[in-house]
């Protein structure tokens, strides 16, 4: 059976799961017998750690093949630094010491894996649409009818395709022992070059997404929503737009960039997890103007989020059973 593992950005990322091989991969899997002790996990637009405890009660070993699921990346998701995007930077640990590990990768386009063609004419994501022409007549064709991007040149390029990411290795959990595994990847955010006014000022109205559902989703308020921003933190966006020369008033020349982590397949271990511990960067350095961001995060459990140092936020659990999944968005305001 596997075990997942996946967090957010070059990693996109989730917690530990039991997983098994399946039809179309691999799949999540309960393993009731091992516990979730302890997870320290530490976000930032430029790392992503996890230190996890396993321990094995029971008076046998367990082997299992253990997983880490990447959450999907497409166009966009790497627009600022094309050069992380094959997830090459992934390490990890097995009690201290580095350890081996499989990847497996698919890619799928209107729900069929495309992975075999890609490999083929050895073309990836952030590589695609400056290969294209290079490619033969009848491949050319193919990738055409098969509506695998938009547009007609380099310069208007839109793929329509998702790439999908799994890190796995056999793990044996000896009886009546602990077990740490550690991994740790470069973060590959993803990045909005500009953010909605209209979105923002409906934001400061949460009832309406009670009183009039429609609006509140057609404006983009629920995206904003999904950041838990405070009504300060809102007006501060609001106002940084106003105050910005723009060809349209609607937008702020600044960016938002948003980290994704799935917890929930933490699940998939004997619940609860016993220990957890959040360690967000709360303050990175802006890279479109080297000012301050500041971090936007629905925190699990609507627990307090605590300042930690000058730079970071933290958040502990105890009994932890997750029901939703991370999404840490940091934005610029000066």
């Amino acid at each position: 059976m596997l075990i997942s593992l996946a967090g957010a950005t070059a990693c996109a990322w989730a917690d530990d799961s039991a997983a098994s091989f399946g039809a179309g991969g691999l799949v999540a899997r309960r393993e009731t017998r091992i516990v979730m002790a302890k997870e320290v996990l530490r976000i930032g637009l430029n790392e992503i750690v996890v230190d996890y405890d396993f321990c094995n009660d029971t008076d046998e070993d367990v082997t299992t093949e253990v997983a880490f699921p990447e959450p999907p990346f497409g166009p966009g998701v790497n627009a600022g630094d094309p050069a992380k995007a094959d997830f090459s930077d992934f390490k990890l640990e097995i009690n201290g010491k580095p350890a081996a590990y499989q990847v497996e990768a698919k890619a799928f386009s209107n729900g069929k894996d495309i992975i075999d063609i890609l490999i083929k004419n050895k073309l990836g994501v952030d590589e695609f649409c400056s290969k294209f022409e290079k490619l033969p007549e009848s491949e050319r064709k193919r990738m055409v009818a098969m509506h695998l991007f938009d547009g007609m040149d380099e310069a208007d390029c839109w793929l329509n395709w998702e790439d999908h990411l799994q890190y796995h290795w056999t793990q044996t959990f000896p009886a009546h022992s602990t077990t740490h595994i550690r991994h740790e990847c470069t973060p590959v955010s993803g990045f909005s070059p500009e953010w909605d006014l209209k979105a923002l000022q409906t934001a400061l109205t949460p009832a309406l997404a009670r009183t009039n559902p429609k609006l509140w989703k057609a404006s983009g308020a629920n995206v904003i929503s999904g950041y838990c921003l405070a009504p300060e933190q809102i007006r501060g966006l609001i106002h940084k737009i106003k105050t910005n020369k723009h060809p349209n008033e609607n937008y702020g020349d600044f960016g938002a960039k948003w980290v994704d982590f799935i917890l929930t397949t933490a699940n998939t271990w004997k619940k609860p997890i016993e220990d957890f511990t959040l360690i967000v960067d709360s303050a990175p350095r802006s890279e479109i103007d080297d000012g301050p961001t500041f971090m936007g995060l629905c925190v699990p459990q609507k627990a307090k989020l605590v300042k930690l140092d000058a730079g970071h936020m933290q958040v502990h659990l105890t009994n932890f059973v997750p029901t939703a999944e991370l999404h840490i968005g940091y934005f610029d305001i000066n």
